[in-house]
């Protein structure tokens, strides 16, 4: 029987698989919020970080969750769009898993609401990791001694009493390791260093929080940034594939959806027209069509290319079209779909390049360190 997952959450400090706690990482960022059912352990962590680094738990032994979220390119793959089970390619840019653990819900289109949920839907993609069902991967756990002793220890089961849902709390307590705070921005902000930022960083911070109105959707609060607000906004990327046929592939999606046994996963992955519907192919709310996730701007300098479909290479990329008031003109009828932020802002050369400055600052040394080895 499938456990059930109980709603309380509990916030704990983090503590490293050596039993350390890291508050260099967390200069910045609020506690970690950790799920009741699922405490941090040390042997937890371990049994995690071994399962997400294992590619026999893929159709071709050849795919591991590190294949498309590795700790050399910011826990990403620095693809457009990621490669997968026979080097098959989805829709989607790989997000970041560096704190991952903050959002309050996981995809670009939030389609999971923790990383327990996430991690098990990509072992049975067909253009991930290409399994026919969890079962297959799971009998391949339970053939491997050291797994089993592994199990026993941290969840007390082991053979056929292993559960997919053992395995998605491993991975997931391994990910809630990886965060990142202590920025050249938050020694700056947040520990009192006045010299962390160069002043062409501090002039962009300044435009951040003002006259480029990026800080509506990227917070920043008294105490933390997580700069992101958990919430899914439509600016204008990737919408054009789909003009003059929105409405009908709208359509299309939800009657599949209403009929059949629709598997999501597959569906966005797949089909490029049902991906640009974002947030929409979730909720079936017509406003959030073609909506995505606000993505936290911490280490942007580890995780090109950009935007859900990947589509913009660079930084001064990512400036350029926030500043053009994005691809959607405002007299284009998709622009009715737009985010209300989503307009030119008039930014100068110089503007531009603070700004780009800013967002440089925001890379924690630990990740940036170890993408640089």
């Amino acid at each position: 029987m499938k456990p059930t997952v109980p709603a309380v959450l509990t916030v704990v400090m983090l503590v490293s698989v050596n039993g350390t706690a890291i508050a260099d990482a967390m200069l910045g960022l609020p506690a970690l919020p950790i799920p009741a059912d699922n405490p941090q352990t040390t042997d937890k962590i371990k049994l995690g970080d071994r399962l997400y680094h294992d590619k026999r738990l893929s159709a071709d032994g050849k795919v591991s969750c590190s294949t498309c979220h590795a700790k050399e390119k910011g826990f990403t793959d620095n693809l457009q769009v990621s490669k997968g089970f026979q080097d098959q390619t989805g829709t989607r840019n790989a997000p970041t898993v560096i704190n991952a653990a903050y959002m309050t819900s996981q995809f670009w289109d939030g389609r999971e609401p923790d990383l327990e949920g996430q991690s098990k839907g990509p072992f049975i993609n067909p253009v991930e990791g290409g399994l026919a069902n969890h079962e297959v991967l799971l009998e391949k756990v339970r053939a491997d001694d050291d797994y089993n002793l592994a199990f026993t220890k941290v969840f007390g089961v082991s053979g056929k009493k292993i559960h997919i849902d053992h395995v998605a709390k491993a991975i997931a307590s391994f990910e809630r390791t990886i965060i990142g705070g202590n920025s050249a921005f938050d020694r700056y902000q947040y520990g009192g260093d006045k010299t962390a930022l160069s002043r062409a960083a501090q002039r962009g911070l300044k435009l951040f929080r003002n006259k480029a109105r990026c800080v509506s959707c990227h917070t920043i609060e008294q105490t933390q940034a997580l700069f992101t607000d958990n919430r899914f906004h439509n600016i204008g990327v990737g919408f054009k594939k789909i003009k003059g046929k929105e409405a009908k592939t709208a359509s299309a999606f939800i009657k599949k959806k209403n009929n059949s046994r629709l598997d999501l996963d597959v569906e966005v992955l797949t089909d490029s027209n049902v991906s640009e519907l974002g947030r929409f192919a979730v909720t079936g709310n017509i406003t959030e069509v073609g909506a995505f996730k606000t993505p936290s701007l911490r280490n942007l300098t580890l995780t090109a290319p950009y935007m859900h479909d990947g589509s913009l290479k660079t930084l001064e990329e990512v400036v350029d079209f926030y500043n053009n008031g994005g691809r959607i003109k405002q007299n284009d009828p998709l622009s009715g779909f737009l985010s209300g932020g989503i307009r030119p802002l008039k930014l100068s050369k110089q503007e531009k390049k603070d700004l780009v400055a800013f967002l440089e600052s925001l890379t924690s040394p630990k990740f940036d360190k170890l993408a640089n080895k």
